[in-house]
């Protein structure tokens, strides 16, 4: 197995960026089916390698997994198109699975590239798989973020709203009807006959607080027409449940041999 850290100037970011990279190198030569995993509010690249054993399971899976850098964004394009602060959305969706593609042996084909997330990441996932249909095969919400158009707007700009995150969002009344709304996309997608859903998998504490934003997301995915695994069980908003339910992730995206 390969861990490998990139720094590469990001043209959409407008700016250096990091990422790791596992590569199951012990275990297959590719090209490699390859997962793109998000990290939580207030982390980074790091997260997942420091709270997690997805090092070992991707090395046993021969799955190679690509952790960016997402800062606070919530893997969103920015509000502001002439600022500075680059499209974390587009870099998702598009950039970053087409640099690394070029950097390492991975596959090229959507049904071989996935997307997952926790928490923020959880939400940066339902977004940009659906954003980005025609680039990701599967995508998996781990106690996604994703209250901001679920629950009412008093809790979200108070208890959802734990480092000032809301104003990602900008007017969550104006931006309800704009791709910052997973709903939305959802109807885009239902209404194209051009593109189709990716299957999605949902996962969520039965302590966790955003358990309803998670359950009220996997029945509109399946009412909107989408292939939806959804499993809640015991546990918090924290890694003990990220840990568990990642394995699980991992069997789904059928890699799950041995666990």
């Amino acid at each position: 197995m390969a861990l490998i850290s990139i720094d590469f100037r990001s043209e959409t970011l407008k700016r250096s960026v990091q990422a790791n990279v596992i590569l199951p190198i012990e275990t297959c030569d590719g090209p490699y089916p390859t997962l793109y995993l998000l990290h939580g509010l207030t982390d980074n690249c790091n997260g997942w390698l420091s709270y997690t054993r997805i090092r070992k399971w991707a090395e046993e899976s021969g799955l190679a997994v690509v952790m960016p850098s997402g800062e606070n964004s919530f893997y969103m394009d920015i509000l502001v198109k002439d600022g500075c602060l680059g499209d974390f959305g587009e870099y998702i969706g598009r950039e970053l699975v087409e640099v690394t593609r070029k950097m390492f042996p991975l596959s090229n084909k959507r049904e071989d590239t996935f997307l997952a997330g926790l928490s923020m990441g959880g939400f940066g996932t339902c977004r940009n798989a659906l954003k980005y249909s025609e680039t990701f095969g599967k995508a998996a919400i781990l106690s996604g973020a994703l209250h901001f158009y679920e629950y009412p707007e008093e809790w979200v700009n108070t208890k959802g709203n734990t480092v000032g995150e809301v104003k990602n969002f900008g007017d969550l009344k104006k931006t309800r009807n704009s791709d910052r709304n997973p709903r939305f996309l959802m109807e885009q997608i239902k209404n194209d006959p051009a593109k189709s859903f990716p299957p999605f998998y949902v996962a969520c504490g039965l302590q966790d607080e955003l358990l309803e934003a998670n359950r009220s997301i996997a029945r509109a995915l399946k009412e909107a027409g989408a292939d939806v695994t959804y499993e809640e069980g015991e546990g918090r908003h924290d890694w003990d449940f990220w840990d568990e339910y990642i394995q699980h992730v991992l069997k789904w995206l059928g890699f799950g041999a041995g666990f």
